[in-house]
């Protein structure tokens, strides 16, 4: 018999990328590991449900930007400076080194590893229950990732896919002798293909929405969710930054983007406690983003104004899942 769930690694111009496939129900997604790991495809009856601008990922790895699913780390979003506060001790940016990204006002922003090659893949699997990839980043063996965030640790990331959904999968293994602050994300491009972007329909799975300056770093105060469920695009663009999260009964967060016939649900495990929605006018995608703490967490943590800054302890790991499906 063949097995319903299989792993294909192929090479797409020099680009290798493994494929998880679940046969039975038309789903498969398709991984770069050494263009940042991004996840590119996510096809669901031969259809991406992913935003995901190139003609393949060998164009996409010489001219790489944001689409796909890139992962966010060691911070999501933005720092107000060149600066951060972690353990009551300041640490210092090195503006130099090109691992360093910046927004349009000159922020630090999503820290270090988007488009990075230094993924290893450490096991592409199947079996009768799922296929899955995992990839491993030793970000304590570079020089030039600890100079920006000097916590010695190893990230391992697994995509697994099992009864139509996608589950992604992030560990965290503190090596130092101190905590470690969490402050990861996701930053997932979905699109829908059945009508117009106006008239997709956005559940927002969360009571607060955070107070945003200029720069769209939080101020450290919000007020109740105001947006209407489901909330018409058609009323203009989100960038919005949500946390109190609504959870059904088994804990988990579910937030849905639906056209005509088809909906795309972006699952948050509990870890997830932050929720960035982002929908420009005028492009056909909205960002589901998974987050492990507000924008510009360290130094808001720092100063009292965000309670919630998670840690890993030293030797400890930090664990947590969010999950994609489409209907």
């Amino acid at each position: 018999m063949t097995r319903n769930y299989s792993v294909r690694r192929e090479t797409a111009d020099g680009v290798d990328v493994v494929r998880l496939v679940d046969a039975a129900r038309a789903v498969e997604v398709a991984i770069a590991p050494s263009v940042g790991n991004t996840a590119f495809e996510w096809k669901v009856r031969g259809k991406n449900f992913l935003h995901f601008p190139y003609t393949g990922p060998a164009e996409f790895a010489r001219q790489p930007r944001f689409c796909g699913v890139p992962f966010l780390a060691p911070w999501a979003n933005r720092i107000d400076g060149d600066a951060y506060w972690a353990n009551g001790k300041h640490y210092l940016l090195n503006g130099e080194l090109p691992n360093l990204h910046r927004d349009g006002n000159k922020k630090p922003i999503h820290g270090l590893l988007t488009y990075s090659n230094l993924w290893k893949v450490v096991k592409a699997k199947d079996d009768d229950r799922a296929a899955w990839l995992t990839s491993r980043l030793e970000f304590w063996k570079h020089p030039d990732l600890m100079a920006q965030f000097p916590f010695p640790h190893t990230l391992t990331i697994t995509y697994r896919l099992h009864d139509g959904a996608v589950e992604v999968e992030t560990a965290i293994e503190n090596h130092g002798v101190e905590p470690m602050p969490v402050g990861i994300g996701y930053h997932p491009y979905f699109r829908l293909h059945d009508v117009h972007r106006d008239e997709w329909h956005v559940h927002l799975a969360a009571r607060d929405h955070l107070t945003l300056n200029a720069q769209l770093i939080p101020t450290g105060e919000s007020k109740p969710v105001e947006f209407a469920d489901p909330h018409s695009l058609s009323t203009g663009q989100l960038d919005d930054v949500f946390a109190n999260l609504i959870r059904d009964p088994d804990g988990l967060a579910r937030f849905y983007v639906e056209g005509g016939r088809e909906r795309v649900t972006v699952t948050y495990g509990p870890k997830y406690t932050v929720a960035v929605v982002y929908a420009p006018k005028g492009q056909d995608f909205i960002c589901f983003e998974p987050m492990a703490a507000i924008t510009n967490a360290f130094n808001l943590a720092h100063a009292g104004l965000y309670k919630e800054l998670q840690s890993v302890a030293p030797g400890a790991t930090w664990k947590e899942s969010f999950w994609m499906s489409a209907a």
